[in-house]
């Protein structure tokens, strides 16, 4: 049986106060956001070192934007997924692109790139956060208001500075 982790990163920096990466076998499987400001116990835990690598880029990554990430593609997902999530590694930093736009690159639909991003398990790593509506700013993280859309906005502007 391969042991599940989960670690509480809090970030030092921005409207994302903390993500969770969930780890097993030693491998980082999924990087989310906890849009709760909840109250952290520290505890003591072993973290692999390729983790530790990976959570000092995301707490630089909070101070200063980067695109120098040390952690491949998960090997989750469909086929299409990971075409979508490579593809968004592309897009520089500070801009965007449509659905539409990644869509049309991917000989695909905007409706399927929006799902692909939406599956997303590597938050900030794989930057869907870089693909708006075409008339507007999109989603994020699955949803479409509110504090989701904030951190959206925060981390586009971040990544301008």
């Amino acid at each position: 049986m391969t042991s599940l982790q989960q670690i509480t990163l809090p970030l030092p920096n921005g409207p994302i106060k903390q993500l969770l990466l969930l780890i097993e076998g030693g491998e980082l499987q999924n990087i989310s956001m906890d849009f709760e400001q909840t109250e952290l116990t520290p505890i003591s835990v072993t973290i692999p070192g390729n983790i530790s690598d990976i959570t000092q880029q995301l707490c630089q990554y909070s101070e200063q934007a980067h695109n120098n990430w040390s952690i491949g593609l998960p090997e989750s997902g469909t086929a299409f997924q990971r075409r979508v999530w490579q593809y968004l590694q592309t897009i520089p930093m500070g801009t965007t692109q449509s659905y539409g736009e990644v869509a049309q690159a991917l000989n695909s639909s905007a409706r399927a790139v929006g799902n692909a991003c939406r599956a997303n398990p590597y938050l900030l790593v794989v930057p869907c956060h870089r693909v708006v509506k075409s008339n507007g700013i999109g989603g994020f993280g699955g949803k479409i208001d509110g504090e989701a859309i904030a951190i959206k906005q925060w981390l586009l502007a971040h990544e301008r500075k």
